[in-house]
């Protein structure tokens, strides 16, 4: 039976994530995951489209405070109780055509992280007061909140689609990449290769909840995934791969609405059991979808 083979958030969104045991599902996600956001001058997000050194910058969950370290940097500490930031000057941040109210991070985080990118940028943790709904277009008849994720709570990926793409690469010479180059927050093993693709519900018997997950949008990828996440920078002997193998195979043309984007991996909102705990090891029952 398929079950959760690994878990993941990013608290500060395209810097590196945090492998967890378990986490607690919230109705925008798992808890933590990306309520904490790089702008700049205009208050418009950077990622690692455009800084990919900020795949150095690592972050765990501390006493109280989100930890914050990267090569030749103290640790950098910011409270994990958003209410700890309730004077904290408002901003807007935007995340693609969505604008939402923001608290800023101070000046020390806006030094740190301006020192380590070399480019002047801010820290911002979304405001509980704030609202962003992922696409009705594409969830239907479920309202999503969502917080600094490009568009939707989760992000699901089988483990053996990532063994397909990288027996591809193996084939080519290239070498095999780690789950990690698509940042996903919940990996399920016991899945074929890219059958979430075809999942419309995944169930899990959280302890005495049971949480449900929808599966509603095939994610499309930009070059993130050609980003070394250890070093910051592309591979120099590939340094457009896996792109360019999945350019070749995973071109989504099923939805008209995809444009024929390269899709690895599927985002998902919450349809039920907010509030309860996802575990590694937890059975799931994997409801495909059957279009009429």
């Amino acid at each position: 039976m398929p079950a959760i083979s690994q878990l993941y958030i990013y608290p500060i969104k395209s810097c590196a994530g945090i492998a967890l045991n378990e986490a607690r599902l919230l109705p925008y996600g798992l808890e933590y995951d990306r309520n904490w956001m790089l702008v700049d001058g205009t208050g418009y997000f950077v990622t690692q489209r455009v800084l990919p050194r900020m795949a150095l910058i690592r972050t765990e969950l501390g006493d109280g405070a989100l930890v914050v370290q990267a090569p030749g940097m103290p640790p950098l500490r910011t409270p994990l109780d958003a209410e700890q930031l309730a004077h904290a000057p408002r901003v807007a941040a935007t995340v693609w055509r969505d604008t939402v109210t923001a608290l800023d991070c101070g000046d020390e985080a806006a030094r740190w992280f301006s020192d380590f990118l070399g480019t002047p940028l801010r820290l911002v943790r979304f405001d509980p007061a704030a609202e962003r709904i992922a696409s009705r277009a594409w969830t239907g008849n479920i309202v999503a909140p969502t917080r600094f994720a490009d568009g939707y709570p989760l992000l699901v990926i089988g483990e053996a689609s990532l063994d397909d793409l990288n027996e591809r690469l193996d084939s080519q010479g290239v070498d095999s990449i780690p789950m990690n180059r698509f940042r996903p927050n919940v990996v399920i093993t016991g899945l074929e290769a890219y059958e979430e693709d075809y999942v419309e519900t995944l169930v899990v018997a959280a302890g005495a909840d049971e949480v449900s997950l929808r599966i509603v949008k095939p994610c499309a990828r930009c070059p993130v995934p050609d980003i070394d996440q250890a070093t910051g920078a592309p591979d120099p002997r590939w340094p457009n791969e896996p792109t360019d193998t999945m350019s070749t195979y995973r071109a989504y043309r099923a939805d008209s609405r995809l444009d024929g984007a390269v899709t690895f991996g599927q985002n998902a909102v919450v349809a039920a059991g907010a509030g309860g705990m996802l575990a590694l090891g937890q059975d799931v029952d994997a409801q495909l979808r059957f279009e009429d």
